[in-house]
């Protein structure tokens, strides 16, 4: 268990070691007047509140200086309190401790908050009263200018806002303060994740989560697989907001603790007792819920596994007072998520009850680098002699933050050699700890969901959900249970196109647990994925029973697998097969075989007796086959084939006869170029649920052979119909009528069906449609029957001819998507005020829509994501702040648009971008951004090889971005603005801010920057660079400089003393003729040079008294390195002369002798 405990503070003199710590809130207050009453409730306050504070007594020191512990309590503290009573100030100590708290507000940018117990800000302000007879005994004991000195300091002080004593009450005014510290200390909290990589964004995920402006009680639950992360996520968030809670807990690794350990650890914080008496855990449950009633609490459950344990521990919301948050985080959010009945409901749900779940995925890449560097180098990134080898075990372990801590500390302070060692180690076998950790994970499952597991780790990664389902159910594996539980373990996922995925890590400890099924004999194990294996294997007859999966790929194109090979396999069930054929006599052979894929599967079976009768997948591929192929017989003879898939089998004019397979639940005919007709026994399939027919618009045999609809006349026949996707037909010239008899149908997709004009009025007999996508058709118009579909949550009429909407598309009242994205569209129908449920308008790249947006568009209350980028739209409707859930806004290139109403306070993303804008708008209000762009410049890209090209500038003259200060949540912002002259502007309160493109002709103008800044760019700079401005940026990676109108640019020292630091990019600077001093830069940053027409020479050292406009050119040379590591120059067409470094890459510099399209690397 962790908790953060209550300072222990000294009271006088040195502290010792152990107290040796940096304050938060140092309290001045003359002990004889407060102690025993706002003194001490304040201090018992903040000390609950888990405020670090120092609680001075000024009757306990001696001499005249200030020193020592009491020194540095001041110096480090964040905010002041000084307690002004009425003897205050006849205390030397306690004004001198004012003198300095006020130089230090002056020299830091201190807080200080003052308290008025019984006197007045006039007391101290005029010396009135005892404050006046304190100050005149102090000048004749000590002098006048000490006593003027402390004279200034309480004057000051005087005109400070704070709070009075008779104003509140003692208890409330205990209460405002302790807000107004909590806030405070809020604002410049900045250590919570120090020493973390890659944990911002996640933290700030959470937080949203958390909602602790909020006022119920909140459970967030933090799940995914073993060693991502969770835990030190929890604690990072437990570090930055438990200071503004009652009581704060962090029960660590609860998994491996009985319920009545736990329930102890936490009464102790609770009652604030050592050894609470608990007899069981019934009495543990009463006792927790009776202490935490009416706290406000923040409480971390680590690692928790079962619900009887949440409940024993935290059972309900009930428990807590208000505004407490309890975070759990686990691999098994199966009890803790809802029942679901069918395999299209969300796993996992967003929000249930008052449950807020988040994910924990993998680490990008770059984080994931700089993680094993750490561990490894000590460092943020690796050196450059292992940074090929070092991204190779990244890779390899997946980003998995466990796997990288353990392998990057066994390779810390080792050799080459050693390095190599691991690699080929990993690529093996997974580090053994790493195995451990998530092998807790599997050990909870049951037989079946292990097979299921295996199944995906050694052969399934990837595949169709839906597919193996069907495989899974045939084997009697129970997949919707088995499928569900692994996923709430965080086993597996199921991303885009309903494909299952595995974690590298996780994929690897399946195929270990099957490797370990026999070390040495590879035909006793259950699973064969390699290729190579899996074909020595079945060659030399060494299979065994053991065998249910075999992949044999890539080196079996000529193979003949006889009757014989296949009889050592009779538990065989997954066969992956490329080439080769079956030869012989296969009767009672394969008798168990359920999944059977077959690229270039030969177009005549030299097999006899083959009948596959509990074949459920057949998956034929790239493949030479015709409607009279003699293997159709043997794989369509039974009542458990659910799914055909045939894809690129280009001989195939008409499909096989259905007859004999009516159970079948999918059929896919995909890319089978000249296929020319459906057999007619498709009208049998009365269990047919997904149909696809899909042409592949990007290849090039599309047109040449004849268009032909294979969409059947009698497709309303197929009555249990979910799903149908005719895509890239160019047959398809309009829909069948029974089309609308399709009553269940769900989705429906025409996708590139580009000689389809009309839709029949019949499509509005589909009423449980809930998507329906016609992009890239020849629709014209939508038919008014659309509106009928009273169940549709997606329409997609984009890159269409469709020139406007029919005023019934008001009726689709649960419609949530809407897509309009590059059609003909004229305006949006006032009809669309109706849409009540509609979350998302993508309208971008609409060339005819133009004018205002209607009015309506105000009443889409559920609306999130509005998208106008690339349209002629010239104004929104002053309404448009009524959109409260609305969260982005694009209207990036719409270049009529010259003044914005007052927007949405909860947009978090903004992108205008207009050469007609005319003012820059109040943001000040829009304090949930954390992603804005404002230009007035339209850009144009003229080709690949030439800098983007300015064509329309804007007209704003004087832009006023203070506002930028006060938007405390930015992280990405872009300033690009033309013709501006920009006010001083402070970015420095900006602390989540990591990206920034700014257009500043005079850098000075930017007073400061956040030091959390990870990428800079600065354009149309006009004034040299004070390099000084960069010095705070300890996390900058990326440093560019663009369209500078400079001779020359000089860099300095500044720039290699940011170690993290890693490329300086100049670019598109049209005046600019030289770069000089770039021997400030340390060998593991890059120098990038582009588009610089002028540019002469590139020099290592500072430059020498030469006039830098002087259009004399230097005799051409090359400089001997010391440090540079990279440098690279791109465009230059006047570059003559540039230093020698290790790495060089040079393209379209002509005068540069010698380095004619060069690249080198030493």
């Amino acid at each position: 268990m962790e908790c953060l405990e209550g300072k222990s503070i000294p009271l006088g003199g040195e502290s010792s070691s152990s107290s040796r710590r940096d304050y938060e809130v140092f309290l001045s207050f003359r002990g004889s007047d407060t102690r025993l009453t706002i003194t001490d409730s304040l201090y018992a306050a903040m000390i609950r509140a888990r405020i670090c504070v120092f609680k001075d007594d000024e009757e306990l020191r001696v001499g005249e200086e200030i020193r020592g512990e009491l020194l540095r309590a001041i110096s480090n503290s964040k905010i002041y309190i000084p307690i002004f009573s009425k003897n205050y100030a006849s205390s030397k100590w306690c004004l001198r401790e004012l003198a300095y708290m006020v130089e230090c507000k002056k020299r830091d940018d201190k807080v200080i908050l003052p308290i008025f117990y019984g006197v007045d800000a006039s007391n101290l302000k005029l010396r009135t009263g005892s404050y006046g007879k304190a100050l005149r005994k102090h000048e004749r004991q000590s002098g006048e200018n000490i006593v003027k000195q402390w004279e200034e300091a309480l004057q000051e002080i005087a005109g400070v806002k704070g709070w009075n004593l008779k104003d509140h009450g003692q208890d409330k005014l205990i209460a405002l303060v302790l807000e107004e510290v909590l806030n405070k200390l809020r604002s410049t909290q900045g250590n919570w994740c120090d020493g973390l990589v890659g944990i911002h964004d996640r933290m700030e995920a959470v937080m949203e989560l958390l909602g602790l402006g909020t006022s119920g009680v909140r459970f967030v639950v933090i799940h995914g697989m073993g060693g991502i992360g969770k835990t030190t996520l929890a604690k990072a968030i437990f570090k930055r907001i438990s200071s503004q809670f009652q009581c704060s807990i962090f029960l660590s690794d609860i998994r491996a603790n009985n319920t009545l350990s736990l329930q102890m650890k936490l009464l102790c914080d609770i009652l604030h007792t050592q050894h609470p008496k608990v007899i069981d855990a019934d009495e543990g449950r009463d006792m927790i819920k009776k202490g935490l009633g009416d706290k406000k609490v923040i409480l971390v459950l680590d690692d928790i596994d079962k619900r009887d344990r949440l409940m024993k521990l935290a059972g309900n919301s009930s428990w807590f007072g208000p505004g407490s948050r309890i975070i759990i985080t686990t691999r098994n959010t199966y009890f803790l998520a809802p029942q679901t009945d069918t395999l299209d409901d969300n796993i996992i749900p967003l929000g249930h009850r008052d449950f807020f779940f988040y994910e924990m995925k993998e680490m990008q890449f770059h984080h994931a680098l700089q993680l094993f560097s750490m561990h490894s180098f000590e460092k943020d990134s690796p050196p450059r002699d292992y940074i090929s080898i070092s991204r190779e075990i990244v890779r390899i372990t997946g980003g998995l933050p466990l796997a990288l801590e353990i392998v990057g500390s066994l390779l810390h302070s080792k050799g080459m050699k050693t390095w190599k060692d691991m690699v080929n180690k990993l690529k093996k076998v997974p580090n053994e700890d790493v195995q451990k950790k998530l092998l807790i994970s599997y050990e909870e499952l049951e037989y079946e969901q292990r097979q299921i597991f295996l199944d995906i780790a050694c052969h399934c990664t990837g595949e169709e959900r839906i597919l193996t389902y069907y495989m899974w159910k045939a084997c009697q594996f129970f997949p919707k249970t088995g499928l569900d539980v692994l996923i709430h373990l965080s086993l597996i996922k199921v991303i885009k196109d309903d494909r299952l995925w595995m974690h590298d890590q996780l994929r690897d400890l399946g195929r270990e647990i099957v490797r370990q099924e026999s070390f040495i004999t590879p035909g006793k194990r259950s699973r064969l994925w390699s290729p190579t294996i899996a074909l020595d294997v079945v060659q030399n007859n060494l299979g065994t029973d053991n065998i249910v999966a075999l992949k044999i790929t890539r080196l079996a194109d000529r193979h003949n697998f006889t009757s014989g090979e296949f009889s050592r396999l009779p538990s065989l069930r997954f066969l992956e097969l490329n080439g080769g054929n079956f030869v012989g006599d296969f009767k009672n052979l394969l008798s168990n075989l359920t999944w059977l894929s077959w690229h270039h599967c030969p177009s005549n079976l030299h097999a006899a007796n083959l009948c596959l009768r509990k074949l459920a997948i057949l998956k034929l591929l790239k493949s030479n086959l015709t409607e009279d192929w003699n293997g159709w017989g043997a794989c369509m003879v039974n009542d458990n084939l659910k799914v055909i898939y045939l894809a690129s089998c280009n001989y195939l004019k008409r499909t096989p006869d259905f007859s004999k397979c009516i159970k079948l639940k999918k059929l896919v005919l995909k890319n089978c170029t000249r296929l020319e007709e459906i057999d007619n026994s498709i009208n049998q399939l009365g269990r047919l649920k997904y149909l696809e027919i899909d042409g592949k618009d990007h290849l090039p045999q599309r047109n040449i052979f004849p268009a032909i609809c294979l969409l059947p006349d009698s497709i309303g026949g197929l009555k249990s119909l979910l799903m149908l996707k005719v895509e890239n037909q160019d047959g398809v010239r309009k829909l069948p009528p029974s089309i609308g008899e399709l009553l269940g149908l769900k989705h429906l997709s025409l996708s590139g069906c580009c000689n389809l004009r009309e839709l029949s009025d019949s499509i509005g007999e589909l009423r449980s449609l809930l998507h329906l996508k016609l992009e890239y058709t020849g629709v014209s118009a939508l038919p008014d029957s659309i509106g009928r579909l009273e169940s549709l949550l997606e329409l997609d009429v984009s890159n269409t001819p469709i020139v406007e909407l029919p005023p019934s598309i008001g009726n689709l009242r649960r419609l949530q998507l809407m897509i309009l994205s590059s059609s003909k569209i004229r305006e949006l129908p006032k009809s669309i005020g109706t849409l009540e449920n509609l979350e998302e308008l993508r309208a971008n790249e609409c060339d005819n829509l133009e004018g205002k947006i209607p009015n309506e568009i105000a009443r889409l209350s559920q609306l999130k994501a509005l998208n106008l980028s690339w349209t002629k739209v010239s104004r929104l409707p002053m309404t448009i702040n009524r959109l409260f859930n609305l969260r982005q806004l694009n209207l990036s290139h719409c270049i009529g648009l010259r003044l914005l109403p007052n927007l949405p306070t909860s947009l978090t993303y903004l992108n205008i971008r207009s050469s007609s804008l005319q003012a820059v708008p109040d943001l000040s209000n829009l304090t949930n951004l954390d992603h804005l762009t404002i230009s007035d410049r339209i850009y144009a890209n003229m080709s690949i090889t030439k800098p983007l090209s300015i064509i329309e500038r804007g007209r704003i003259l004087h832009s006023n971005l203070e506002c930028l200060g006060r938007l405390h949540k930015l992280e990405q912002l872009e300033v690009d603005l033309s013709n501006s002259d920009m006010h001083p502007t402070n970015l420095s309160s900006l602390s989540q801010l990591r990206y920034c493109v700014i257009t500043c002709t005079d850098p000075r103008s930017l007073t400061r920057f956040p030091s959390n800044l990870v990428i800079l760019s600065l354009k149309d700079v006009k004034i040299p660079i004070e390099w000084s401005m960069f010095s705070n940026l300890d996390n900058l990676f990326f440093l560019q400089l663009s369209s500078c109108w400079l001779g020359e640019i000089e860099l300095d020292n500044v720039l290699g003393q940011l170690k993290k630091l890693q490329q300086l990019l100049v670019s598109e600077c049209d005046a600019l003729v030289r770069i000089s001093n770039v021997s400030s830069l340390k060998e593991h940053q890059e120098l990038r040079v582009e588009h610089c027409p002028q540019l002469i020479e590139i020099e290592f050292e500072r430059p020498s008294t030469r006039d830098c406009s002087s259009t004399e050119r230097p005799v051409p040379d090359t400089l001997k390195p010391e440090k540079l590591g990279w440098l690279s120059v791109r465009g230059c067409a006047s570059l003559q002369k540039i230093p020698n470094p290790r790495r060089t890459d040079v393209l379209r510099c002509p005068m540069l002798h010698g380095f004619d399209d060069f690249r080198r690397h030493l």
